[in-house]
């Protein structure tokens, strides 16, 4: 019989179990290192305090930080398939006649992409990639304006802030960075974080957030909500359902959109 592990050979395999799962159950972490539950939540409590991980209801997610804006094409060329499905899930809610406030990012701007055909709405946005390929959409199309931020193709600052400021929408869909359960929503960028306050700030009915499974267990430097300030959360199948029980316990709804469909 092997002799028990001590707790630093026990987190050094939880963490390395995390860096591969990302998510981990504690009834998982138990049957694989031949402890009790409570040891496990111990070590996850300790782990918790380092840093290292985030503890949710039932388990653990890795605790990753991105504290640089990557490049807007790097970002594109990451999870296609996740976030065009997650896109055209999140632009199938959007309602003939509504405001919609729509953010910077990739995903966000396959949602643009996606907004059905014969749709009368008014999407305003801070997103240029995706007002260059809008094209002769049916809705229309509302620029902030503001001051150009290259590594994420968007504009922001005081003009944008201006006219945000005088607008009132029916929904706001948000692209994330990173999302955590102690920390919320994250973004690396100040200006983008201030840009998306403000639209969460008047949305008067369903804050969205649409972001794929790889910004799970990511924080970055600025918070642009707690959990429980978003009504809705659009990601893909890849979600595990340790999160998903851990958002739905605090009201927030969870739609899932499977790429696999999406290609069919």
């Amino acid at each position: 019989m092997s002799r028990p592990l001590i707790p630093a050979q026990r987190r050094e395999r939880i963490q390395n179990y995390l860096s591969v799962h990302r998510i981990a159950p504690i009834s998982e972490l138990s049957e694989l290192l031949f402890v009790s539950e409570a040891t496990i939540r111990r070590d996850l409590e300790w782990m918790e305090s380092e840093g290292i991980l985030v503890r949710t209801h039932g388990g653990a997610i890795l605790n990753q930080q991105l504290q640089f804006e990557p490049e807007y094409q790097l970002r594109a060329q990451k999870n296609v398939e996740e976030k065009r499905a997650i896109g055209a899930l999140a632009a199938s809610l959007i309602e003939d006649g509504q405001i919609v406030f729509i953010n910077s990012g990739t995903t966000t701007t396959h949602l643009i992409r996606q907004i059905r055909s014969g749709l009368k709405c008014t999407v305003v946005t801070n997103n240029l990639t995706a007002a260059l390929e809008v094209g002769d959409g049916d809705f229309d199309l509302v620029l902030t304006g503001g001051t150009f931020q290259p590594k994420s193709n968007s504009v922001a600052g005081r003009f944008a802030i201006e006219n945000l400021s005088q607008i009132y929408a029916d929904q706001a869909f948000i692209g994330v960075d990173g999302v955590a359960i102690k920390h919320g929503f994250t973004v690396p960028s100040s200006a983008e974080a201030e840009i998306i306050r403000l639209m969460i700030s008047r949305t008067k009915s369903s804050v969205n957030i649409v972001t794929d499974y790889s910004k799970w267990g990511v924080g970055s430097n600025f918070e642009i909500a707690k959990i429980d300030q978003v009504n809705r959360i659009i990601t893909d199948d890849r979600l595990g359902p340790i999160v998903q029980e851990a958002l739905e316990n605090r009201a927030v709804e969870v739609l899932i959109a499977s790429p696999s469909l999406e290609k069919t």
